[in-house]
């Protein structure tokens, strides 16, 4: 039977890293994590991650990057280095194995997952999007493209599995060579909740994130964050204003059986 392989970049999301170990326990056997003591910016950092749940220590198989990036100043490159480490994760993969990729805010369905038969070389988890809180929905950007998933013997790298199998190249010509039509669109394939985290945390984010235009402080001021998420508004300018919902059957269960929890996740 084959082995599925959960593997994500890590910054400081011990929240929904460690909820997602609960989510994901009956479905992925080894979760490979990612992490740098330097941000995509090349500046030092501290290692975050921290485990809570200990019986899952045998699942999981952190990987830390001790030393500087190739290009420290290169902020997209530096993401792209980070990502390919995690082959140092499923060295022992097998060619049928499944390999998940997803930013870590991006959760596959535990439910899909286990039913999981994939009829094309690659497939890509459709998530419902929200924003600052669990019950923040975010309706511009649902169905979201998230977690992405291919068999091990299929796998080129992780930052083409990323970047290129996209949605999108379903529509393009054949002839247009560099792209990969070989795509399985998952359904109900999970939640992508989207900045999750403190006003600081945001701040800080946005200020080491390889899109450097978000370090302006129209983007990155705590105080224009704070304004932003109170307005249930966009943190980029683009005009989207999102809406509350309630807590239901659609969440993920871990998250309905343990409201003390998740109860300063909600709005």
């Amino acid at each position: 039977m084959a082995s599925v392989f959960d593997c994500i970049t890590f910054f400081d999301e011990n929240f929904l890293v460690n909820s997602r170990f609960e989510i994901l326990k009956d479905s992925v056997d080894y979760f490979i994590i990612c992490e740098s003591k330097y941000d995509h910016r090349g500046n030092k950092k501290k290692i975050n991650f921290k485990l809570n749940n200990k019986s899952f220590s045998r699942k999981i198989r952190h990987i830390v990057i001790e030393e500087n990036f190739p290009n420290p100043e290169d902020s997209w490159s530096n993401e792209a280095y980070q990502r390919e480490k995690l082959f140092l994760g499923i060295k022992d993969a097998k060619p049928d194995d499944l390999i998940l990729f997803s930013d870590s805010d991006e959760i596959p369905n535990p439910e899909v997952l286990k039913n999981l038969n994939l009829k094309n070389k690659f497939g890509i988890f459709m998530q419902r999007c929200f924003v600052y809180k669990l019950n923040i929905f975010n309706q511009y950007e649902s169905p979201w493209e998230g977690t992405r998933v291919c068999k091990k013997k299929n796998l080129k790298s992780f930052t083409h599995l990323r970047k290129k199998i996209l949605k999108k190249n379903l529509s393009k010509p054949f002839w247009k060579f560099n792209n990969e039509k070989n795509i399985d669109l998952i359904s109900n394939g999970g939640w992508h909740f989207n900045n999750l985290y403190s006003i600081e945390t945001i701040s800080k984010k946005l200020k080491v994130s390889p899109h450097k235009e978000f370090s302006e402080s129209k983007y990155s001021d705590p105080k224009i964050i704070s304004q932003k998420i109170s307005n249930l508004e966009d943190l980029y300018n683009r005009g989207h204003n999102y809406k509350k919902i309630n807590i239901d059957q659609t969440f993920p269960n871990f998250f309905l059986n343990n409201p003390n929890l998740i109860k300063d996740h909600i709005l």
